[in-house]
């Protein structure tokens, strides 16, 4: 029943049309104003969260994990066995680590559409936004960043009763998209401190591909 749920999340969002706005498109309407500011609301008074989460790229391949996410700048996706692959940022930027491997490599902090969101205050009226649209029951938001390997950007989804993230669309400039689908949320937990650390040094950093 649950993977149905979010199967059908998925249908729904991504058939989503989305209507761009900016210098030489429509302008929000009071509504959409309104609307934005209460979720950006809602989701800044949450400060600690915990869930799984369903992955699935471009070709299909789904694998699921454990999220940990504290506000401000903290969160962690650790993918469940036999992926040994963890993504993690403390506030410095976003690290994919492999455990197995012994590797890692980096994002910059600032160039990484979904920081937006782990804001201790968050503003999607003024985080890059993009395009909006939203069906009966969700709430998309496209946010944009421009970083040297080209365009990012993460369409972020929200379930306009509850105004909670269910998933989000993350398009790398190549075209190809990774969705994530977030489900067994708890809220105003307590994470270990411990969840949100890495020592660099353990890892051999490479470049991460474009």
């Amino acid at each position: 029943m649950l993977r149905r749920s979010l199967l059908a999340l998925i249908a729904v969002s991504a058939a989503l049309p989305m209507a761009a706005f900016g210098q030489e498109a429509r302008t929000l309407t009071p509504e959409e104003t309104d609307l934005i500011n209460a979720v950006s609301g809602h989701n800044s008074a949450i400060t600690t969260m915990v869930g799984k989460f369903l992955q699935i790229d471009t070709q299909g391949q789904r694998i699921e994990g454990i999220f940990y996410l504290q506000r401000p700048g903290k969160i962690r996706f650790r993918y469940n066995p036999p992926s040994r692959e963890e993504i993690l940022s403390i506030g410095n930027g976003f690290y994919v680590i492999d455990r197995k491997e012994k590797t890692q490599y980096a994002y910059p902090q600032d160039k990484v559409p979904l920081r937006q969101f782990l804001d201790e205050r968050i503003d999607l009226l003024h985080a890059g936004l993009v395009a909006i649209d939203q069906s009966a029951n969700y709430l998309s938001l496209t946010l944009q960043d421009e970083t040297p390997a080209g365009t990012i950007k993460v369409a972020l989804v929200f379930d306009k009763e509850t105004q909670d993230l269910v998933q989000w669309v993350l398009t790398n400039p190549d075209g190809t998209d990774l969705t994530f689908s977030l489900y067994d949320i708890e809220k105003g937990v307590e994470i270990p401190p411990a969840y949100f650390y890495l020592n660099i040094g353990d890892y051999n950093q490479v470049e991460p591909a474009n």
